[in-house]
């Protein structure tokens, strides 16, 4: 075999071995804002699965966490985030709430029309459940899919949302191969330290990389698992590589 071709083969296939590891660990508790009442309320897919989807339609062009944080912040004011309680406000409620007495987004107005746009497409077409997106291990193109139709959410958003639920929550879909990397500059520094990209890649180049490395998960070999594991299994083969 072509000594290039053996080292990334070595390369990706440590890459997908730590990530597999990673992928079954139990759910853990996703720190989406710095409140822990705030993410005690999005890491509840059980009772309020609707927040998830909701605070992901809220994450543009503000802070993440400060985007995530807004259905919280809804809730102290309506002091209840059920779907009954939210379906009951009117559009004109709802721009109340996230305009008054402060504005919790810099789109305030918008986001007050898409967060209500959203509140009647789970109610209708999901029966007010939420957790239907993605119940009964559907493909995750699917569940992109079925993201997409909210609006307010892209492609970025809908893959993001996917992300999150197969890798931090576990929820089971019957394949992974519409997972893709997390395509920012650490990934990008990452790939390029390990020669699998040059290091001024572009976020396509990243994403097909990975796909064409790993099509079954592409995902697998994202920069976050590779933090979590740069310790002791961080001196292994390919990992030894990376500099800090």
């Amino acid at each position: 075999m072509h000594p290039k071709i053996s080292t990334e083969t070595r390369i990706r296939d440590c890459l997908v071995k730590h990530g597999e590891l990673l992928f079954q660990d139990s759910p853990t508790f996703y720190k989406f804002t710095k409140n822990d009442e705030a993410d005690r309320l999005l890491n509840d897919l059980e009772r309020h699965p609707h927040a998830f989807v909701l605070a992901s339609i809220m994450d543009r062009q503000i802070k993440a966490e400060r985007a995530w944080l807004i259905p919280f912040r809804i809730k102290e004011k309506l002091g209840d985030f059920s779907m009954s309680t939210l379906r009951r406000q009117s559009e004109d409620d709802v721009k109340t709430l996230m305009t008054q007495p402060e504005s919790l987004h810099r789109y305030a107005n918008k986001m007050a029309n898409l967060f209500f746009k959203a509140v009647q497409l789970i109610d209708y077409q999901y029966n007010a459940d939420a957790s239907r997106i993605w119940e009964e291990r559907p493909s995750i193109a699917m569940v992109v899919y079925r993201f997409l139709q909210f609006e307010g959410i892209g492609p970025k958003i809908a893959s993001m949302d996917a992300n999150i639920l197969a890798r931090v929550f576990k929820v089971e879909f019957s394949d992974y191969y519409s997972i893709d990397i997390s395509a920012d500059v650490h990934v990008r520094r990452v790939f390029g330290r390990l020669g699998l990209t040059n290091s001024d890649a572009t976020v396509d180049q990243l994403i097909f990389r990975a796909r064409g490395l790993y099509p079954a998960f592409p995902g697998l070999m994202d920069f976050p698992h590779m933090r979590l594991v740069k310790g002791g299994a961080g001196r292994e083969s390919c990992f030894a590589k990376i500099v800090t």
